[in-house]
């Protein structure tokens, strides 16, 4: 005959759920003894003590005096009293010193004779449209020979003056210079100026023009005017 268990008598068949409210409850007395906090009756009661000593405490009563405004100034009233004039007192009468038409002026200023300089201005004509050319010294003839002869004139001179800087040979510096210059009322040349690719040669072209001779000054309407005039310089190197 086989014994049979009753499953009432069983004691471990709940061990499982007995075990984990039981772990549940450990944690929650863990828990709240943890969070669980506790103060020193003695420094509680000093704290309470030291602030109803404070709120005990008497606030002084601090009065404000307000000083009174200062009394009103006294205004003094002056009495004037009129004296009645003992002496007389002359009135003095300004006269004008402009004078109108009808004042008559007894003093008459005369004028002398003043003397007029008259003065020449000084006028230039293009050498292209001049009634007279300067004359280049050697030259004769009419105004369209003389033109020929000036300009043949200032050819030779260029070409028996000329003189090429040894700079600007050695440099190998080359190029057109164009020389302006002015031929004046006396016949002088001045007011010389030139413009090039170099100031060698441009020195070299004014010190070409500067030695011009003195000329006949160009005439307009019978008058000597000064006659601006411009030619170019080539400087070139012949290598051989």
């Amino acid at each position: 005959m086989e014994l049979k268990k009753n499953p009432r008598a069983d004691v471990g068949r709940n061990s499982s759920l007995y075990f984990a409210v039981g772990l549940n409850i450990m944690l929650l007395f863990t828990y709240f003894g943890l969070e669980y906090k506790t103060y020193d009756k003695m420094l509680t009661e000093t704290d309470i003590l030291m602030l109803n000593e404070k709120l005990e405490e008497d606030i002084p009563i601090t009065n404000i005096e307000i000083k009174p405004p200062p009394p009103p100034k006294t205004v003094v009233v002056q009495t004037i009293q009129v004296v009645e004039d003992v002496a007389e007192v002359e009135e003095t009468i300004l006269e004008s010193t402009e004078i109108t038409q009808d004042d008559v002026i007894e003093d008459v200023i005369t004028v002398e004779e003043v003397d007029v300089e008259e003065v020449e201005e000084d006028i230039e004509v293009p050498f292209a449209v001049i009634e007279r050319v300067p004359t280049f010294p050697g030259c004769k003839g009419s105004n369209d020979e003389l033109r020929s002869c000036f300009q043949r004139k200032i050819t030779e001179h260029l070409q028996n003056n000329f003189q090429y800087p040894e700079v600007a040979q050695n440099m190998g510096i080359t190029g057109k210079v164009y020389v302006f210059f002015l031929i004046d009322k006396q016949g002088k040349v001045t007011n010389i100026k030139s413009r090039g690719p170099d100031k060698l040669l441009e020195t070299e072209a004014e010190r070409i023009i500067s030695i011009l001779p003195k000329m006949i000054p160009g005439k307009q309407r019978d008058k000597n005017v000064s006659v601006p005039y411009s030619i170019p310089i080539t400087f070139k190197l012949n290598r051989n």
